[in-house]
């Protein structure tokens, strides 16, 4: 027998319209009634794998102790393989496709031990077509692993080298010039870059942004948002430790039109 959970950190691109969120969630808990499913968000963009596993290496480390399910699956159906990945000596598990979703979060909490592919239909339900895996394979599998099932038994065992890497951008150094990337656009419009501030503390208190085509803005180093004066751009060290560009009290995002994935340039002002 493996360790019993009480715990489920769910996190998917299923949104709240539609019922599959309270249909995983009902079918982990009509296996494993004890285990209390905690909802991390379910408001990842449809099919973007890359915010999902940014998502799950922010909230990861704060946690409850259990069993992590994450779907955001666009591979749905196809030949991509559906995992189990403990993680510490066991305490904890990871579940979900294997297309890097699962891979940054995996290495904040250490590293891999065992893994699994997840075909034991033994710990599965009976499959009406192949697209609904969240209900059908990851939550089932949650439960079992809820209820002591050792990891072993939901499959043949999986070489942690062979599972898909997640793909995290690094800053570069480019003319004398940091060239981060937008992370993550948060609820109030708050734009995370993958930027640490060790990594503009020679740039002084003001600095020169550029992104997109011609877009040129100077932003002042805050520590706080309040910290702004109205209108004007800051560089503010967020709640995980790295830089994100704001305006006090209106959206960074859609005054200055800048999305994730959107390449920043920073420089001395």
């Amino acid at each position: 027998m493996g360790r019993h959970h009480d715990t489920v950190s769910f996190l998917s691109d299923y949104g709240l319209t539609d019922e599959f969120v309270g249909v995983v969630t009902s079918v982990v808990r009509s296996i494993a009634p004890h285990a209390t499913v905690v909802d991390i968000t379910h408001n990842i963009p449809p099919h973007d794998v890359r915010a999902g596993s940014l998502a799950l290496v922010r909230s990861v480390q704060y946690m409850a102790p259990g069993v992590v399910l994450a779907v955001v699956d666009p591979g749905v159906g196809t030949d991509r393989r559906a995992v189990a990945v403990e993680v510490g000596a066991g305490e904890a598990a990871l579940v979900g496709p294997d297309n890097g979703l699962l891979a940054p979060a995996v290495a904040m909490l250490g590293g891999s031990g065992r893994a699994v592919e997840l075909t034991n239909e033994a710990f599965q339900l009976p499959a009406p077509g192949p697209t609904f895996a969240g209900r059908d394979i990851f939550g089932p599998a949650v439960a079992h692993l809820c209820n002591g099932v050792d990891l072993a038994e939901l499959g043949p065992a999986v070489d942690p080298i062979t599972l898909r890497p997640g793909i995290l951008p690094l800053t570069r150094q480019e003319d004398g010039k940091l060239v981060g990337e937008v992370l993550w656009v948060d609820h109030y419009g708050n734009v995370q870059l993958n930027v640490d501030p060790d990594e503009i503390e020679a740039l002084g208190d003001r600095v020169t942004l550029r992104w997109g085509l011609d877009q040129v803005r100077t932003a002042s180093r805050a520590a706080t948002y309040g910290a702004l004066k109205a209108g004007e751009v800051g560089l503010v060290v967020d709640s995980y430790g790295l830089v994100s560009i704001a305006l006090d009290r209106v959206s960074a995002a859609a005054e200055l039109r800048i999305r994730p994935g959107d390449a920043v340039t920073l420089e001395a002002a």
